[in-house]
């Protein structure tokens, strides 16, 4: 295990920064947060009095002791600073979505291999209590052949929060570009590029600037993968939705690591992102019929795992490859909503 240390720099500090990156970045021994852009906020000091204040990205990226670079800013900046991070040497993570289209993903992973440097995307929910359990599932058979997947990622919020970027009308915002990063990805991770990409994307709630409400398709030769997110659902318990050729799988519930970090507990307090047995989910089979306990989640492989690339060449979890098939069906799926047709992936 090497022992080099790696400085990072955030550029923002709001939820995902703060919450998210932070913790787990602190209670790495690999990392150091030396540097976080606030343009007039001084609160990653609140979080960790030995980091150090940049008012600009530009001050942050002339750095030349920053190593890697994680962009947490609202989604149209993700790829201009991204760009200007790898211009400057910088290894980068980039929050989702990772770009606003594919073309501009292709561009960034393309300045990334010319200058040698690791760059990728936060998917996180890839090591989210459900999803490893629903991974499981499968890994082991216990489903069959999977013939239907549906995936929910729902919220309440009939009245649209007037303080949030996330809820105007602005460049890359909205519901899909928000949550579709994470169920496309983990839908992918499963099973792979899909044939077809079949989308209805829409505004339901009063007032709303966005598109709160989407219903994605992903066509395979053996099984249709229904992804799908409205701010418009009373009743958000369900999460997974499986049926396959040997039994069903049915889970509500979220993973409970951002509740527990957004308490200002870090993930080095044990036990670490176990559900409480209200969220675990039931199988429905043949061969056994039952509550099957979930796995409990983790963030901090996805952490280890860019150190690792950068520092001992190992191989990204979150591949390029992985992220620009994310941001193809996030283009399809906006083009199948508004020409009202079936995309050939």
């Amino acid at each position: 295990m090497s022992s080099r240390i790696l400085n990072v720099g955030l550029i923002g500090f709001g939820l995902s920064g703060r919450y998210f990156h932070s913790p787990f970045l602190s209670t790495n021994p690999g990392f150091k947060i030396k540097t976080v852009v606030e343009r007039s906020k001084n609160e990653a000091q609140e979080f960790d009095p030995s980091i150090g204040n940049a008012r600009s990205v530009d001050e942050l990226l002339s750095d030349e002791e920053i190593d890697v670079v994680f962009i947490c800013t609202p989604n149209d900046t993700h790829f201009p600073y991204a760009m200007d991070a790898l211009e400057n040497g910088k290894h980068v993570v980039i929050e989702k979505p990772f770009a606003a289209t594919e073309d501009k993903a292709r561009q960034l992973v393309a300045l990334a291999e010319e200058k040698g440097l690791i760059l990728t995307a936060y998917q996180n929910r890839r090591w989210d209590s459900d999803f490893l359990t629903v991974k499981k599932l499968i890994a082991e058979n216990k489903l069959g052949d999977i013939i239907e997947y549906e995936c929910h990622y729902d919220r309440f919020r009939p009245v649209v929060p007037t303080e949030s970027w996330k809820e105007k009308s602005v460049p890359v915002g909205g519901n899909l570009y928000n949550l579709g990063p994470h169920l496309i990805d983990q839908a992918l991770v499963l099973f792979g590029e899909p044939q077809t990409v079949t989308a209805e994307i829409r505004t339901v709630r009063p007032n709303s600037e966005i598109d709160d409400y989407f219903d994605v398709r992903l066509g395979y030769a053996d099984k249709m993968v229904i992804i799908k997110s409205s701010l418009l659902v009373y009743e958000n318990f369900l999460r997974y939705n499986l049926h396959g050729t040997k039994g069903s799988f049915i889970k509500g519930g979220l993973d409970p690591q951002e509740e527990t970090l957004r308490q200002n507990i870090l993930p080095t307090t044990q036990p670490w992102g176990v559900e409480p047995e209200n969220r675990w989910g039931r199988l429905f089979s043949e061969e056994y019929t039952g509550i099957i306990k979930s796995e409990a989640g983790d963030y901090a492989p996805f952490y280890q795992n860019v150190y690792d690339a950068i520092v001992n060449g190992a191989e990204l979890a979150v591949k390029p490859e992985e992220i620009i098939r994310t941001t193809r069906v996030i283009d399809l799926a906006f083009e199948s909503s508004r020409e009202k047709k079936v995309m050939n992936y």
